[in-house]
């Protein structure tokens, strides 16, 4: 099995310059910038937090767009289309206000699976010097990335202070979802009396068809579902310091975003999907004890699926070496 992402920095390089590009033609095109509104290269990378060359790649595919063009030694000129505003004033070149998507969240999503992809296989450290080289970043956006990481319960430190991810072993699976059926049904009991009249319908009805319709039921949907219940509906507590204390243990979450698409075939129905079932129609009933009586045992039984699909994706894939990240064999 081939690597399950990107392989080399060649193959990223372009995606960051790629989003970088959408996000600023995003902005032009919806009047976000006046008309003669100037771009550098250096303007641009500062504000993406990014090196000189995806900043300079940005620009010239802007350029071959229309949406820019080359004013000598100023760099480039906005070129706005002639579209109705969206309500927003232009803003000058000089001094704009300009909402860009930080560098951080373009790179997150692909660092993020990057490493929950190689956790089922080891435990991994993470250099950062190294990881802001690879992607042509500052130190401080790769900064940022980490301390996303350590926020989803991804990454965290050793007794010497460096970062790394931990590997999903038996062990330590069995500690987060132990930690998850303490924590979460006090989370379901606070939410509960603030949920809006519409949530418990509507994630009943996507469950349902999901039950109803198998064969459309792929990765992606599963983890929707499980955010569902496990982020949305567990969100709406407001015990702050609770809500952090369970983020920790969720990082199976993030990791199902992975372990999803490689075991869709696992099982013929997936079964967590009666388990949420249960846990929704006894909120709708307004039987709280009883839900949360339904969601512990959902993350009982949950906790051996989660092993069965860790120890069969280790066994498919074979994931290539990647610069910032360094495996630490037992």
């Amino acid at each position: 099995m081939t690597d399950t992402n990107h392989d080399n920095k060649g193959a990223l390089a372009p995606k960051l310059y790629q989003r970088t590009f959408d996000v600023l033609a995003a902005d032009i095109e919806s009047g976000v910038f006046a008309d003669g509104a100037r771009l550098t290269e250096t303007g641009v990378a500062e504000r993406f937090g990014v090196s000189r060359a995806p900043a300079r790649q940005a620009l010239l595919a802007l350029e071959r767009s229309g949406l820019v063009r080359k004013n000598g030694a100023k760099g480039y000129e906005v070129r706005a289309p002639d579209i109705v505003r969206s309500g927003r004033d232009p803003v000058g070149s000089e001094d704009s206000r300009i909402h860009f998507l930080p560098s951080w969240e373009i790179l997150y999503p692909d660092i993020e699976i990057e490493i929950v992809s190689r956790t089922s296989l080891a435990n991994w450290r993470i250099n950062e010097a190294v990881l802001a080289r690879h992607y042509g970043v500052s130190r401080t956006v790769a900064r940022d990335v980490i301390a996303r990481l350590q926020q989803r319960g991804v990454v965290q430190k050793d007794d010497k202070g460096r970062w790394y991810a931990p590997a999903l072993t038996a062990k330590r699976v069995d500690e987060l979802y132990e930690l998850r059926w303490v924590l979460e049904p006090l989370a379901l009991e606070k939410a509960f009396a603030a949920l809006p009249a519409d949530v418990l319908p509507r994630l009943k009805t996507n469950i349902e068809a999901a039950i109803a319709s198998p064969e459309d039921v792929d990765g992606r949907m599963l983890d929707t579902l499980e955010q569902d219940l496990h982020v949305e509906l567990l969100g709406y507590c407001d015990n702050g310091s609770l809500m952090r204390a369970i983020r920790l243990p969720q990082a199976l979450l993030v990791a199902h975003h992975f372990l999803y698409r490689w075991t869709e075939e696992m099982f013929v129905t997936e079964p967590f999907l009666p388990e949420h079932l249960d846990v929704i129609d006894s909120l709708i009933a307004g039987e709280v004890t009883r839900a949360q009586g339904f969601l512990v045992h959902h993350l009982k039984v949950s906790r051996e699926r989660a092993i069965h699909r860790i120890e069969a994706v280790a066994k498919i894939i074979a994931p290539a070496d990647i610069s910032y990240l360094e495996r630490l064999d037992d």
